[in-house]
């Protein structure tokens, strides 16, 4: 294992790639980082890591000034199964470790030591996924770019089926067979996932809730609690803290 920190600019995009022969371990102490795949996007924050397999082909796109920690494993250690990226939730001792990892010029002997307790600490990690899954199919593809396009608007399934040129009923099938839920559960995820982007760099809630689509702050304290197990308030504390 191997590691290395960088920084990256609001913006910066990190075009397609892969690591063929390294799993990489992705921790953001500041900043956030949304990593795209063929399966679907994942987000990266100050308490969230993200598990990239070796095989995985992805995309970075960087929200705020972002600090990277990044921990490299060989093909053959895999801490987590498949194919896919794993989200693990980030503890405060978790934390240090990754940060601690990443201290240029550490001592060979001190790095095996954090590496060993890395290691233990990260297989014992909760997931905490928050995913909006990439569609296969065309049309509901296109449905999905028009409401990210504009989360402040709340698009019906009858408007969507008719820019995209479908039924209400294929469309909302179409979203049940490669989602694996309806709709409006769907446009919950994708505005409380770029409600957490808006929120980690300093957005405050009340505006963080009308950018994304909720009427008022209320219903969107309500919806990403219910989404992400707490608060506007306290997601975002805890992503200050984490960037201190």
């Amino acid at each position: 294992m191997s590691e290395s920190r960088h920084h990256h600019l609001p913006g910066e995009v990190i075009a397609r790639h892969r690591h063929d022969g390294e799993h990489q371990l992705l921790y953001v102490s500041s900043g956030v980082l949304a990593v795209s795949t063929e399966y679907g996007t994942w987000v990266a924050g100050a308490q969230r890591a993200i598990w990239t397999p070796a095989v995985c082909w992805h995309e970075h796109r960087v929200h705020g000034h972002v600090q990277v920690h990044l921990l490299r494993f060989p093909a053959q250690e895999s801490l987590f199964p498949g194919d896919r990226p794993t989200v693990i939730a980030v503890s405060p001792l978790l934390r240090e470790l990754l940060m601690a990892c990443t201290e240029p010029g550490l001592p060979p002997a001190e790095a095996r030591r954090l590496r060993a307790v890395v290691r233990d600490r990260v297989r014992r990690a909760d997931l905490a996924p928050l995913t909006l899954p990439a569609a296969r199919d065309a049309r509901l593809a296109h449905a999905c770019r028009l409401v990210t396009d504009d989360l402040a608007r709340p698009r019906t399934i009858p408007w969507l089926a008719r820019q995209v040129g479908t039924s209400d009923r294929q469309l909302t099938r179409l979203f049940r067979a490669e989602f694996a839920c309806t709709y409006p559960q769907w446009r919950t995820n994708v505005r409380v996932f770029h409600a957490m982007l808006e929120l980690s760099a300093g957005t405050s809630v009340t505006t963080t809730a009308h950018r994304c689509g909720w009427a008022t702050a209320s219903a969107f304290v309500d919806a990403f609690a219910r989404t992400t197990g707490q608060t506007p308030g306290a997601y975002q504390a805890g992503e200050r803290a984490g960037q201190a």
